[in-house]
Protein backbone atom coordinates (compact mmCIF):
# COMPACT_ATOMS: atom_id res chain seq x y z
CA UNK A 1 0.00 0.00 0.00
CA UNK A 2 1.38 3.48 -0.60
CA UNK A 3 1.96 6.42 1.23
CA UNK A 4 0.13 9.51 1.89
CA UNK A 5 2.68 12.47 2.35
CA UNK A 6 2.57 15.97 4.03
CA UNK A 7 4.21 18.77 2.41
CA UNK A 8 4.18 22.18 4.72
CA UNK A 9 5.55 25.20 4.42
CA UNK A 10 5.63 25.79 0.71
CA UNK A 11 5.73 28.94 -0.84
CA UNK A 12 2.18 30.20 -1.83
CA UNK A 13 2.66 30.13 -5.13
CA UNK A 14 3.20 26.27 -5.68
CA UNK A 15 1.25 24.58 -8.08
CA UNK A 16 0.12 21.16 -7.82
CA UNK A 17 2.22 20.29 -10.72
CA UNK A 18 5.10 22.09 -9.30
CA UNK A 19 4.75 19.64 -5.70
CA UNK A 20 4.43 16.58 -8.10
CA UNK A 21 7.85 17.32 -10.09
CA UNK A 22 9.53 18.08 -6.50
CA UNK A 23 8.67 14.24 -5.60
CA UNK A 24 9.34 12.51 -9.30
CA UNK A 25 12.85 11.68 -8.68
CA UNK A 26 12.04 9.61 -5.92
CA UNK A 27 9.58 7.56 -7.32
CA UNK A 28 5.90 7.58 -9.50
CA UNK A 29 3.38 10.08 -7.84
CA UNK A 30 -0.44 8.97 -7.89
CA UNK A 31 -1.69 12.37 -7.39
CA UNK A 32 -0.75 16.05 -6.02
CA UNK A 33 -2.70 18.72 -4.03
CA UNK A 34 -2.51 22.15 -3.12
CA UNK A 35 -4.71 23.08 -0.25
CA UNK A 36 -6.56 26.19 -0.73
CA UNK A 37 -8.56 28.71 0.94
CA UNK A 38 -12.50 28.08 0.05
CA UNK A 39 -13.35 31.44 -0.16
CA UNK A 40 -10.08 33.03 -2.16
CA UNK A 41 -8.86 30.11 -3.62
CA UNK A 42 -5.20 31.21 -2.28
CA UNK A 43 -3.00 28.92 -1.32
CA UNK A 44 -2.96 27.49 2.21
CA UNK A 45 0.88 26.87 1.91
CA UNK A 46 0.66 23.04 2.44
CA UNK A 47 -0.90 20.06 0.09
CA UNK A 48 -0.20 16.69 -0.13
CA UNK A 49 1.66 14.06 -2.27
CA UNK A 50 0.36 10.28 -2.60
CA UNK A 51 3.32 8.04 -3.71
CA UNK A 52 2.31 4.08 -4.12
CA UNK A 53 5.70 2.69 -3.24
CA UNK A 54 6.39 2.84 0.11
CA UNK A 55 10.18 2.37 0.23
CA UNK A 56 10.02 5.43 -2.76
CA UNK A 57 7.78 7.65 -0.16
CA UNK A 58 9.96 7.21 2.97
CA UNK A 59 13.36 8.38 0.47
CA UNK A 60 11.61 11.30 -0.44
CA UNK A 61 10.88 12.40 3.08
CA UNK A 62 13.49 11.78 4.27
CA UNK A 63 15.87 13.98 1.24
CA UNK A 64 13.13 16.98 1.05
CA UNK A 65 12.24 17.40 4.49
CA UNK A 66 13.67 20.43 5.50
CA UNK A 67 15.15 21.66 2.16
CA UNK A 68 14.95 25.24 0.95
CA UNK A 69 12.35 26.04 -1.98
CA UNK A 70 11.77 29.59 -2.87
CA UNK A 71 13.20 30.70 0.98
CA UNK A 72 11.14 28.35 3.14
CA UNK A 73 12.32 25.17 5.01
CA UNK A 74 10.10 22.57 3.65
CA UNK A 75 8.13 20.41 6.69
CA UNK A 76 7.66 16.62 4.95
CA UNK A 77 6.26 13.87 6.67
CA UNK A 78 3.58 11.39 6.18
CA UNK A 79 0.45 12.52 6.30
CA UNK A 80 -1.88 11.77 10.01
CA UNK A 81 -5.44 11.24 9.82
CA UNK A 82 -7.49 14.68 9.70
CA UNK A 83 -8.40 15.12 13.64
CA UNK A 84 -11.83 16.18 14.41
CA UNK A 85 -12.52 19.81 14.91
CA UNK A 86 -15.46 21.07 17.27
CA UNK A 87 -18.64 22.87 15.71
CA UNK A 88 -17.77 26.67 16.37
CA UNK A 89 -20.72 27.47 15.23
CA UNK A 90 -23.12 25.30 17.37
CA UNK A 91 -23.98 26.42 20.47
CA UNK A 92 -24.51 23.98 23.69
CA UNK A 93 -27.77 24.52 24.91
CA UNK A 94 -28.66 26.91 27.36
CA UNK A 95 -29.29 25.03 31.31
CA UNK A 96 -32.60 24.50 31.75
CA UNK A 97 -34.25 26.70 34.08
CA UNK A 98 -36.63 24.16 36.68
CA UNK A 99 -37.58 27.44 38.75
CA UNK A 100 -40.89 27.77 36.89
CA UNK A 101 -41.86 24.19 36.97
Amino acid sequence: MGKKIYVGNLPFSTTSDALASMFHPFGKVDSSKIITDRETGRSKGFGFIEMSDANEAESAITKLHGSDIGGRLLTVNEARPMEKRPNQFRQTPPAINNRWQ
